[in-house]
């Protein structure tokens, strides 16, 4: 296990990954997994938040009860296909504060291309999860995660369904303070930048376009 890297082994999100990856699973399927699987690593990405303590009243009496500290945390979808993530993470956590990076992958350099910007105020003071289903070359991550400090961000984790050897070595040199949480660690990159065994392009799986 290397220390800026956090694989979820749990049984659940192990079982829904390898219906996600098989070939013949159905776009309204592949879509309800992601959903499912993001809300269980978002429990794992969000297990160190901190925590206060304000007095409530139960049934019973009066207690000192655990809650969130802090400014709302901010959650940064890496578009388009962050964005399948990024629904399982908000229900869990409803009331963060969201934003979005356009990058798109240029085809033939495999470098990102900025074409969208919208964070939320202050992410100084907030934890800032970035979600993105697939951190493969590491490129787009990366430069979703510069613009992120520009902005501000201090704090940050990235949050993926599948990450590439490369991919995470090349984060960790580029952004050594940024934990990153994924389902699996596959095997290598392809000629073509893709995740092996990978699931094919995750933005193509979940709106059903080619």
């Amino acid at each position: 296990m290397l220390d800026h890297l956090t694989i979820v082994d749990h049984p659940l999100v192990q079982h829904k990954l390898t219906l996600m990856r098989q070939k013949g699973t159905p776009t309204a399927g592949f879509r309800q997994l992601l959903r499912e699987i993001s809300q269980l690593l978002a429990y794992e990405v969000t297990r160190e938040l901190n925590m206060t303590t304000k007095r409530i009243e139960t049934p019973m009496q009066e207690m000192d009860a655990p809650v969130l500290d802090g400014k709302k945390l901010a959650l940064i979808s890496i578009l388009r296909a962050g964005n399948g993530l990024l629904d399982g993470v908000l229900e869990l956590i409803p009331s963060a504060r969201v934003g979005f990076v356009g990058l798109y992958r240029d085809e033939e350099t495999l470098e990102p291309v900025q074409y969208y910007f919208k964070v939320p105020e202050e992410l100084e003071d907030r934890l800032v999860i970035a979600v993105d289903p697939m951190l493969a070359t590491g490129n787009s991550s990366i430069a979703a995660i510069d613009l992120l400090k520009q902005a501000g961000a201090k704090n940050i984790r990235f949050l993926c369904l599948l990450a590439s050897p490369e991919g995470v070595a090349k984060m960790k040199e580029a952004h050594p303070d940024v934990p990153i949480i994924t389902a699996s660690l596959d095997e290598k990159l392809n000629e073509k930048g893709y995740i092996v065994p990978g699931l094919g392009d995750a933005g193509d799986r979940m709106f059903g376009t080619k």
